[in-house]
């Protein structure tokens, strides 16, 4: 049988140099269906589907089912089910997080509080948890623990310089490529290959135990205003990590969230209007007219117009005028503070600041101060 099919691929190899097509039989049919996805080694378990899982680390006693087929090029693809894709871990997971919750028993009192005056805006961008940089290869140490702490020092610093400004409410922008993977294969959506920390379980649990903190820290200042910005490294995992977030202040009255699927979300506050997105969605360019577009009663109602963008990394500001002193949209990239791997440090995107960014709203003034926390 092996010998005729070494004969049949022969065959089929000359014929294609003479460009014609090779006409099967229903028993050379069955002979290929038998060896597709098979190199000729298969008595020492080396077959291309061995190959294929064992360069992935998946174990064959973690697959539920295997689809293979061959592209136009004669290379050979295989789509793999295992148990943790399956629902097994993930159905753990879900779990866990319910009880997590459950057994934190989030009830969260009134605080009294004395009326403020401004919007504080706390955008920690592009944390990426999950990440992996090491210091030999990048210069640039930074792992899920790194990451987190940077976070939790960012925001303290950030209300550490906020003093001196009565605070009425807290704008908490969260999304923006939290997580950096949004698959078991340690892909982000798109499905490219990550250097990663850990598993993508546990990247999950301590995004959302961050978050909490975060929250918790800010609404002993003021009410929190959340909004979630889908992204393109965790586009599902992200948003799913938003309605956790949720569902943990449920009892919480001064917390409120705006986690829809929407690509660009809108803020108004006093004569303030603010868009988040990411910032790997429209053009730059065409950002003020959508805002003008998509929100024409709030457009109308305010006087100063912002976009506040994440995606890249670093320090990009574009101003818009439409009168005298007068500024009509400002469209501003935030710092991130995650550390530059190994595919950003061969490409050369390095010496970027790492940062946590925030600002100060008057409801009057518009932006009358920025904070940076710089790493």
């Amino acid at each position: 049988m092996l010998l005729d099919f070494k004969t049949l691929v022969k065959k089929q190899n000359k014929l294609s140099s003479q460009g014609k097509r090779l006409r099967l039989s229903s028993e050379e049919v069955e002979l290929i269906n038998e060896f597709r996805g098979q190199n000729l080694d298969n008595i020492n378990g080396n077959t291309a589907l061995d190959l294929h899982i064992k360069d992935r680390g998946i174990s064959k006693k973690d697959i539920v089912s295997v689809k293979h087929w061959q592209s136009m090029s004669g290379e050979l693809r295989f789509s793999i089910v295992t148990k943790e894709n399956y629902g097994v871990e993930q159905n753990e997971l879900l779990e866990d997080i319910k009880n997590l919750i459950d057994n934190h028993a989030p009830t969260y009192p009134t605080i009294k509080r004395t009326k403020g005056e401004h919007l504080l805006v706390i955008n920690p961008a592009d944390i990426h948890i999950g990440k992996l940089a090491v210091a030999l290869e990048t210069g640039d140490e930074y792992n899920s623990e790194i990451a987190c702490k940077r976070v939790l020092e960012g925001v303290t610093g950030l209300l550490s310089k906020s003093k001196g400004f009565s605070i009425d409410r807290v704008l908490f922008c969260v999304g923006n490529d939290i997580l950096h993977i949004d698959n078991v294969y340690n892909q982000t959506t798109a499905g490219t290959r990550q250097d990663v920390n850990g598993k993508w379980w546990q990247h999950f649990e301590l995004a959302l135990d961050l978050y909490v903190k975060c929250v918790e820290i800010l609404r002993e200042v003021a009410p929190v205003d959340v909004v979630h910005s889908m992204s393109n490294h965790d586009y599902q995992s992200g948003f799913h990590l938003a309605h956790a977030l949720k569902s943990w202040f449920r009892n919480a009255k001064d917390v409120t969230f705006d986690i829809s699927v929407a690509h660009r979300k809108y803020y108004k506050y006093g004569s303030n209007l603010i868009g988040l997105e990411h910032g790997d969605g429209a053009k730059m360019d065409n950002l003020p007219m959508l805002m003008a577009n998509e929100r024409p009663n709030d457009w109308s109602d305010t006087k100063y117009r912002y976009w506040y963008l994440h995606h890249l990394h670093h320090k990009i500001k574009y101003k818009w005028r439409d009168a005298k002193d007068f500024i009509g949209v400002t469209v501003e990239y935030m710092r991130s503070p995650s550390g530059t791997d190994s595919w950003h440090s061969r490409k050369g995107f390095t010496g970027v600041l790492k940062a946590v960014e925030g600002f100060i709203h008057s409801k009057e003034s518009g932006q009358i101060a920025r904070l940076v926390h710089y790493f």
